[in-house]
């Protein structure tokens, strides 16, 4: 930064600040854990040498505290993919099954929202369909926050429900499916070239339960990329000029994170690799009848507090998947 030409090319200075800032605060973090560990450590010797209850109690709560940082250090660390760090785009389609699989997809979306503001992130539901009797056909939503993709990135496929069902009066058991999609949002430095042919946009007017802002005139926008069939849509926002630039940064995002899986296919047919990371693939289960239990089929973790799940509680699986991630590309 003491380079008389540091800000010449600021778009690129400000990456290598952002850089050193992640890097340091990573540093930062160590330095603050090795040093509580040494605190923690002395604690625990002055407690052998001579029993104090009142001690004891602090140590504990202290170690506990300790514990849960040194757990979010070694999540931050895992997170070194090249877009951990961006936000994340995520959307929400019901499977087959009529209402049953549209209120599945509504508890996901509950679940994820939950999910959110346990990490202090922001959840703006860019745009959403209801049901006819009750869930929702689709949802898009954006989640902004340190990791965010990072950290969602592990709820990209389809989720499987197994319960009794609410909507049937003879009260039989029914299986749902739900697929969910998280890309990363890209910044305006990754160039993207769409050809304005390739487009067919349309205006209609905002309806259902999405964004705050939603109103009677024609100001939702639909995004269709003729070449692929992407579609985005966004209705949140108060102008039909607002939808359409929040529409067409979900389009160059999908559309960039499809060129990247090409790339990694190639790159894995190279290699032999002969893995399936099939979009689409069934990768949890959630079963509440004629028991509880959630389970990754990916990396086997799994847990019986269906109602804590539900409620956002998805860290383990997360770090379960990270780690399982890893492994993945470090074969032993």
């Amino acid at each position: 930064m003491q380079e008389p030409s540091f800000w010449d090319d600021q778009e690129k200075a400000q990456q290598l600040i952002s850089a050193n800032n992640l890097l340091k605060e990573k540093r930062d973090s160590f330095i603050q854990l090795r040093e509580d560990y040494q605190n923690e450590t002395t604690a625990i010797e002055l407690l052998r040498e001579e029993p104090d209850p009142e001690l004891q109690k602090e140590v504990e709560k202290d170690l506990d505290k300790l514990t849960e940082n040194f757990h979010e250090y070694e999540m931050n660390l895992l997170l070194s993919g090249k877009y951990d760090s961006h936000n994340a785009l995520l959307e929400i389609h019901p499977g087959a099954g009529g209402t049953e699989a549209m209120d599945w997809a509504q508890m996901l979306l509950r679940m994820y929202q939950r999910y959110a503001e346990s990490r202090s992130f922001q959840f703006e539901i860019n745009n959403y369909e209801p049901g006819e009797e009750a869930g929702l056909k689709s949802v898009s939503v954006r989640v902004s926050g340190k990791n965010a993709y990072g950290l969602l990135k592990s709820e990209n496929g389809v989720h499987r429900l197994v319960r009794i069902s609410p909507f049937d009066s003879a009260k039989r058991r029914h299986t749902s499916f739900a697929s969910v999609e998280v890309i990363p949002e890209i910044d305006d430095s990754i160039k993207i070239d769409i050809n304005p042919k390739d487009l067919r946009i349309d205006v209609y007017r905002s309806s259902g339960a999405g964004g705050q802002h939603i109103n009677k005139t024609s100001s939702a926008v639909r995004i269709t990329h003729l070449p692929t069939g992407f579609v985005t849509t966004s209705q949140a926002q108060r102008s039909q000029l607002q939808n359409r630039e929040t529409a067409m940064n979900e389009l160059r995002a999908k559309l960039f994170h499809l060129e990247e899986e090409k790339k990694r296919q190639h790159k894995e047919q190279l290699k032999g690799d002969q893995r399936e990371i099939a979009w689409g693939s069934q990768i949890r289960s959630y079963v509440f009848h004629p028991y509880n239990l959630v389970k990754d089929l990916r990396t086997g973790y799994e847990t019986a507090d269906t109602s804590g799940v539900m409620d956002g509680k998805l860290q383990p699986f997360v770090y379960a998947y990270l780690q399982w991630l890893l492994s993945q590309d470090n074969p032993e």
